[in-house]
C-alpha cells in the first residue's frame, strides 16, 4: 500500500514484517502509534478478516484514535470490525458471551471505585471493624492488588506472607474482608475492573475450549504501552498467542513508571524469553524534540541497568542549552520558574499553553500555583485539582475556618462529621431546621442543645456536646498562637492526620503529603508576617487563601493556560516549553526510592520521560532549602542533573568534590523580573577559618561589622565585607566559603559568631 512511503525504514520494517513475535521498542517521540495504526492496515491489506485482529491499548483515548487512523487508511466499514480497544473493554465483551460458565449471567454489571468501597465500608460495618484502620480505600487497593497478580480470596487467606504484611499493617482481618466482598460481588452479579482481568484469567485456565475457541479467533495480536501491562494483562496476552505466536507488542521500557500500579517492566524485558523466534524493531528517532533535550535524555537514561539498549537520536535542530534554575528555598523556586514563563510569554510572544510545569509529587503544586497567581499568570491541574480545593485541604481549612468564625454554616456541614464521630444526615438536617425555624446559625443551636434537648436522642446529644467542646477548645488553644502553631494543634487534635495515617495507598500518601504542604505554608506565612511587622494570625491566613482561592473559577473557557501535572500524569503529552521543578535528592528521585536499584531506575526512567516531553525549551528547577514538616530543611540537587554531560546544560559546572556532582553557575537573566531578599553574585575566593558550631552564640544586627567572621544556618560560614543603609535597611555583603557572596537584609537575618 502506497501509505508504506510515508514511514522512515524502522517503521517499515516494524509495519511490512506481520507474521511471528515483534517487540517494537518505541522511543519517546518516534511514532509509535503511527505504526501500530499502519501495521493493523498492512494486515488489513494483506486480506487478513477485521475480526481475527485484537488490538489491546491502555485509554479509551488511544483505541479511537488508532480507530480513526485506521479508518480513514481503510474505510469505516472495514475498521468497525476490528476487536480494538482497552484491556477491560476488550475481555468485558468476551465475558459477557461466557459469563455463565463462571456462574454469572450475560447481564452482569460492572462496579466503580466507589460502588466497590461502598460495599467494603458495608462489610466492615457488618464485621464490626474501626473503619478508620480498615479503611475502604486500603481494602481495596490491597484487593486490586491481589487480583491483579491472579491471587484469589482464597489463597489470600492462606498466604502466610500475606497475612504478615496484613497484620503488621493492623489490619489483619482483610482477607476475610476479600472473600467476603467476592461472595457479596457473585450474589450481586456484579464484577469490579479488576475482576474484568482476574475473571477471564480463570475461565482460559478452567476451560480450555473457551481458551482454544478465542486463540483460533485472533490470529493477530497487538498491543500498545506493553512496558505497563501488569501480571494479569500479560498471562491474558501470552495464552491467547500461545497457538499461533502472530504478536506485536508496542512499548519503550525507558518509559517503564507504573509500578505502584502493578506494572511490570520485565514483561518487556523478557518478551525475548517467551518467543526465542522474535524479531526487535528500534524506532530511535524522536520527531518531537531538539537533539539537545534527546542527547540530554539519553545521558541520563544510558545509566539504567536494566534495559534494552537503543539510542535514540533527533534530526530536529540543536535547540537551546537546558536551562538549570538553583533558587535559595521552595518559594523562590516558584518565583523563578514563573517568571520565565512570564518572559517568554510576553518577550517571545508563546502562548501560556505552550507551557508545562512538572513536578513529582502533588504536595508541591501549591508554592508554584501561588506564584503563578501572584504574576497573574492563568494555568490548570492536568488530571486533577488545584491545591486548596483537594478534599483534605478543604477539610482541614473548614476546621480553620470554624474554629475562627463559629456561624461558618457550610465548614460546620463539612467537618460535623469528618472524620467520622457518628453525626449522620439527618442530625444535621435536624439542626438545620431547627435554626431556620429560630433564624439562628447552626452553631448557636448546638450552643443551646439544652433547650431543645427533646429534639435527639442521648447518644446523639453526646456526640453534639462533644464536637461543640473540640472547636471550643480550640480557640481558646490558638487565641495568642500565631497561625503555624494554631495549625498544628488544630490539624493533630482534629483527628484528621490520625485518620490519613491509615491510608496506604499512593492516594492516602499524597493526601498526607498535601497535609504537610499546606502546614508549610502556613509557617511560611507566619514567618514572614512576623518579620514584616503584619498580622500573622490564623484569620490573616485565612483571607489571604480565600482570595487565591476565589480565582480558581476565573476563565474556565479560557484554555490559553500554563498546565500544572505530576510527572507520571504527563506521559504521553508533549509541550513546547518544560519545567521539571522539584529536581533535590530525596524529593526526586524520592527518598524511598533510593534504597534498591530497582526502584531508583525507575526513578530515572520518570526523569526521562519529564525530560521527553518538551519540544522547544526544558528547564530544570531545585532549591537549596526547602520546608519539611515545618522547618526549613537543606537540600541537594538531584543527582539526575548532574548525570548529563554538561554541554547540554546552562548554569553549572562540573565540581567533583561536591556531594551532588556539580555546582551552579549564577545568572542575571531575571533579575529584573524578580529580586529576591538575597541576591547572588559571582563565587569570591577569599580565606574564611572553620567554626566551631558548638560555641556559636547568635548576633545582634547592630554588631555586624565589616570583616566579621559570621554563620548563617542555610549558607554556613562567611565573611563581611560590606555594609550599606541605615536602621531596617541595613544590609551586609557577605561572602562564604562554600556559596559565593551574598547581600543579607539583617533585619531578616539570622546570624552567629563564634563564642571566644
Amino acid at each position: 500500500m502506497n501509505f508504506i512511503n510515508e514511514l522512515n525504514s524502522s517503521q517499515q520494517e516494524a509495519v511490512i514484517n506481520t507474521e511471528g513475535p515483534s517487540l517494537v521498542i518505541a522511543g519517546a517521540g518516534s511514532g509509535k502509534t503511527r505504526v501500530l495504526t499502519y501495521r493493523i492496515a498492512q494486515l488489513l491489506s494483506q486480506g487478513v478478516p477485521a475480526y481475527k485482529i485484537l488490538a489491546l491499548t491502555f485509554t479509551n483515548k488511544a483505541a479511537r484514535e488508532m480507530q480513526k487512523r485506521i479508518a480513514e487508511l481503510v474505510g469505516q466499514e472495514i475498521a468497525a470490525n476490528l476487536w480494538m480497544g482497552t484491556f477491560h473493554s476488550i475481555f468485558s465483551k468476551i465475558l459477557r458471551f461466557e459469563a455463565e460458565k463462571l456462574g454469572y449471567t450475560s447481564s452482569y454489571t460492572i462496579y466503580d471505585t466507589q460502588d466497590s468501597k461502598n460495599m467494603i465500608k458495608a462489610i466492615v460495618k457488618d464485621m464490626k471493624l474501626d473503619d478508620k484502620i480498615y479503611k475502604p480505600s486500603t481494602i481495596l487497593g490491597r484487593i486490586s492488588m491481589a487480583k491483579n497478580n491472579l491471587i484469589v480470596a482464597q489463597s489470600y487467606a492462606q498466604s502466610s506472607r500475606i497475612l504478615s504484611e496484613d497484620t503488621a499493617g493492623k489490619r489483619p482481618l482483610l482477607g476475610e474482608i476479600y472473600k467476603q466482598y467476592q461472595q457479596r460481588c457473585k450474589q450481586s452479579d456484579t464484577m469490579d475492573f479488576d475482576d474484568l482481568l482476574l475473571q477471564t484469567n480463570i475461565l482460559f485456565r478452567d476451560f480450555p475450549d473457551i481458551l482454544a475457541k478465542y486463540q483460533q479467533k485472533f490470529n493477530y495480536i497487538l498491543v500498545d504501552e506493553y512496558q505497563d501491562t501488569n501480571y494479569a494483562q500479560y498471562l491474558i496476552v501470552k495464552k491467547l498467542s500461545d497457538r499461533h505466536h502472530n504478536i506485536c507488542v508496542v512499548g519503550d521500557d525507558a518509559q517503564s513508571i507504573y509500578s505502584f500500579r502493578g506494572a511490570r517492566i520485565e514483561n518487556i524485558l523478557n518478551f525475548k524469553n517467551d518467543y526465542p523466534e522474535y524479531k526487535l524493531y528500534k524506532l530511535e528517532q524522536n520527531y518531537r524534540s531538539t537533539t539537545t533535550i534527546v542527547d540530554a535524555a539519553n545521558c541520563v537514561i544510558s545509566k539504567n541497568k536494566e534495559q534494552i539498549p537503543k539510542k535514540t537520536f533527533s534530526q530536529n535542530e540543536e535547540g537551546e542549552k537546558i536551562k538549570v534554575l538553583r533558587a535559595l528555598s521552595d518559594k523562590e523556586e516558584g518565583f523563578q520558574v514563573t517568571n520565565e514563563i512570564f518572559r517568554l510569554a510576553n518577550y517571545e510572544q508563546q502562548e501560556y499553553s505552550d507551557f508545562a510545569i512538572l513536578y513529582r509529587t502533588n504536595a508541591q503544586s501549591r508554592i508554584l500555583e501561588e506564584a503563578l497567581r501572584k504574576r497573574n499568570i492563568p494555568y490548570k491541574i492536568y488530571g486533577g485539582q488545584s491545591f486548596y480545593q483537594r478534599k483534605e485541604i478543604k477539610d482541614l481549612l473548614a476546621y480553620f475556618r470554624l474554629t475562627v468564625n463559629q456561624n461558618d454554616e457550610e465548614a460546620f456541614k463539612r467537618i460535623i462529621n469528618y472524620p467520622r464521630r457518628g453525626i449522620g444526615d439527618s442530625t444535621v438536617d435536624k439542626i438545620r431546621e431547627i435554626a431556620g425555624k429560630y433564624h439562628v446559625s447552626l452553631w448557636t443551636v448546638l450552643c443551646n442543645l439544652d433547650k431543645v434537648a427533646g429534639a435527639f436522642n442521648s447518644g446523639t446529644l453526646s456526640k453534639l456536646q462533644k464536637f461543640g467542646s473540640l472547636i471550643e477548645r480550640f480557640r481558646e488553644q490558638i487565641a495568642n498562637e500565631n497561625a503555624y502553631d494554631a495549625a498544628v494543634i488544630i490539624a493533630r487534635s482534629s483527628g484528621i492526620i490520625d485518620d490519613l495515617s491509615n491510608d496506604e495507598t499512593p492516594e492516602g500518601v499524597s493526601r498526607k503529603e498535601n497535609i504537610q504542604e499546606l502546614l508549610n505554608g502556613i509557617k511560611d506565612f507566619s514567618e514572614t508576617a512576623y518579620k514584616e511587622g503584619k498580622d500573622d494570625k490564623l484569620p490573616a491566613f485565612l483571607e489571604g487563601v480565600a482570595l487565591l482561592t476565589d480565582q480558581d473559577g476565573d476563565k474556565e473557557g479560557d484554555q490559553n493556560k500554563v498546565t500544572l501535572m505530576t510527572i507520571h500524569a504527563s506521559k504521553g503529552l508533549e509541550f513546547s516549553n518544560v519545567f521539571i521543578t522539584g529536581l533535590e535528592e530525596e524529593l526526586f528521585p524520592a527518598q524511598q526510592c533510593v534504597t534498591t536499584p530497582a526502584a531508583l531506575e525507575e526513578e530515572r526512567r520518570l526523569f526521562y520521560v519529564a525530560l521527553t516531553r518538551a519540544e522547544k525549551r526544558a528547564f530544570m528547577s531545585f532549591a537549596t532549602s526547602r520546608y519539611k514538616n515545618g522547618q526549613v530543611v537543606s537540600s541537594r540537587p538531584s543527582r539526575f542533573i548532574g548525570e548529563i554531560d554538561q554541554e547540554f546544560l546552562e548554569g553549572y559546572i562540573a565540581m567533583r568534590e561536591e556531594p551532588s556532582g556539580f555546582k551552579l553557575k549564577t545568572t542575571t537573566a531575571m533579575s529584573g523580573l524578580h529580586k529576591p531578599a538575597i541576591t547572588l553574585n559571582k563565587p569570591a575566593t577569599i580565606d574564611i577559618p572553620a567554626i566551631d558550631r558548638s560555641k556559636l552564640k547568635p548576633i545582634d544586627s547592630n554588631q555586624v561589622v565589616p570583616g566579621m567572621i559570621i554563620f548563617h544556618p542555610t549558607f554556613g560560614a562567611g565573611k563581611v565585607v560590606n555594609l550599606e543603609g541605615l536602621g531596617v535597611q541595613k544590609k551586609a555583603k557577605v561572602v562564604f566559603r562554600e556559596g559565593g557572596s551574598r547581600t543579607l537584609l539583617l533585619k531578616f537575618a539570622k546570624l552567629y559568631i563564634q563564642a571566644d
